[in-house]
């Protein structure tokens, strides 16, 4: 039984995993600039916290998805 429950966990965080990827991807392509690059060499101090509002948001929805 906790071999099967191991099994679906792991497949449930690779999925969970590609989901969010796929997500962060859509969202850089849409956006109308460089994401790191605002972020690394511009320090843009409030794109860090959207960027981070949206990886708690997608991690929420994910982890809600898998349940």
């Amino acid at each position: 039984m906790q071999v099967e429950q191991m099994i679906s966990t792991i497949i449930y965080s690779i999925i969970g995993i590609v989901i969010f990827c796929i997500s962060y991807y859509i969202f850089e392509r849409i956006s109308p600039f460089s994401i790191k690059k605002e972020i690394i060499e511009d320090q843009n101090i409030a794109l860090g916290v959207i960027m981070g509002c949206f990886v708690i948001g997608i991690s929420i929805i994910v982890s809600s998805a898998i349940k």
